[in-house]
């Protein structure tokens, strides 16, 4: 029986969604034992968690998939314990690439385990310990959502620039690279207002922890961003798209007692997680939104054209020194493409861009004034060490 993702499910299969989840069950019984022999009340306790089902049903799905691992040759029982067979240590160590099995439930279950579900290394013993801390463990979740690498929890400010740079190339539709995810750039509350664009309902999170496990909470669909619900979710999600391929296991069980050669043992590739996130498209909001396409976005050059028109027709000045209001210049601009549906934070993130690529020039005030101090607000760009207020016209 090979892995089974819920993709390739038939929509409305409950009978299917029920068999998954029991398969699930069955591979997390076979590791809860490999961190020791347990009763079935044991396993019920420690495994209630993941399943959605009832109480009674969840005993009934224990109790069958425990005789199937027994039937299988991958755990035995004695009396009322029942215990992880050599065969089954050795599918447990397969499917954790090498990580070490043995010791507490808890400690498999808040490190390997929690590593497999995210798509990461279990076997990785150092980021396993640094899931311990709540922010690494969030971070580590938002990652995983957005394909990020995964070799370990990046730390907030970064991963808050990271996920801007990901806001921004879904702003140009997903056809730019830009120098912001090497650290640079926006300074850290319009980079992090930049980054909330990929929620499902931007605004000003306030902090990067925040902004952070928001991101976590709507990715896995939990009610707060708790690291035992977060842990959890993972685990549960996992468990729906892992199946024991029983029939191979059997036949090599049949093979191993009749003193066949441990070449005849399956290769247990198929034990290997499906994987639980994909990379989203640059212009995805993310695994955790399910917005309606977002329209049609201007590349670079299309943007740097909209941008000088509209500030040519506000701009103030003398010739030679022409500029425009960045406020200004985004209402002409949203007025003229409205099927763009740029955001006031994704727009001056755009001009920011194309700014440090020569597109356009910016400008800040040296004296603000004071009957434009909405305006000089309104308008305000942090980028690095500067604050810029408008948009320079060039003259031909």
């Amino acid at each position: 029986m090979a892995v089974v993702s819920r993709a390739t499910q038939p929509a409305g299969d409950a009978e299917g969604r029920s068999r998954r989840e029991a398969a699930g069950i069955g591979a997390l019984i076979l590791l809860r034992l490999s961190a020791g022999d347990a009763t079935r009340a044991d396993l019920q306790r420690d495994l209630k968690a993941y399943q959605p089902s009832g109480a009674a049903q969840a005993r009934a799905v224990i109790e069958r998939e425990v005789e199937q691992l027994v039937s299988t040759g991958l755990a035995s029982r004695t009396g009322s314990r029942i215990t992880s067979s050599e065969l089954g240590q050795a599918a447990v160590a397969k499917l954790l690439r090498g990580a070490t099995a043995c010791g507490p439930w808890i400690a498999l279950r808040d490190g390997p385990l929690t590593l497999l579900a995210l798509g990461a290394d279990p076997a990785d013993g150092k980021l396993a310990k640094s899931l311990q801390s709540a922010d690494a463990l969030r971070a580590m979740v938002v990652q995983s959502a957005f394909g990020l690498d995964m070799d370990r929890a990046l730390t907030l400010g970064k991963l808050r620039t990271v996920l801007a740079l990901r806001a921004l190339e879904r702003a140009f539709g997903g056809q730019i690279k830009t120098a912001l995810g090497t650290g640079v750039g926006l300074a850290p509350k319009p980079s992090r207002l930049l980054a909330a664009q990929l929620t499902r309902k931007p605004k000003d999170y306030g902090s990067d922890g925040k902004l952070v496990a928001a991101l976590a909470v709507e990715h896995l669909g939990t009610a707060n961003a708790d690291p035992d619900t977060l842990r959890t979710h993972l685990i549960r999600r996992w468990a729906e798209q892992v199946q024991l391929p029983a029939g191979a296991i059997s036949n090599a069980a049949t093979a191993a007692r009749s003193g066949a050669e441990a070449s005849a043992m399956p290769s247990l590739d198929h034990l290997a997680p499906a994987a639980i996130v994909q990379a989203p498209p640059a212009n995805d909001r993310g695994p955790a939104a399910e917005a309606p396409a977002l329209p049609a976005r201007p590349d670079l050059p299309g943007f740097v054209r909209a941008v000088s028109w509209a500030a040519a027709k506000r701009a103030d000045g003398w010739p030679g020194n022409r500029k425009a209001f960045i406020c200004h210049v985004f209402d002409e601009v949203r007025a003229a493409h409205a099927g763009w549906g740029l955001s006031e934070i994704e727009f001056k993130g755009m001009l920011a861009e194309a700014h440090r690529i020569g597109g356009i020039t910016l400008a800040n005030a040296d004296l603000k004034d004071k009957r434009f101090i909405q305006e000089f607000e309104k308008s305000a760009i942090q980028y690095k060490n500067t604050v810029w207020h408008f948009v320079r016209v060039e003259e031909p």
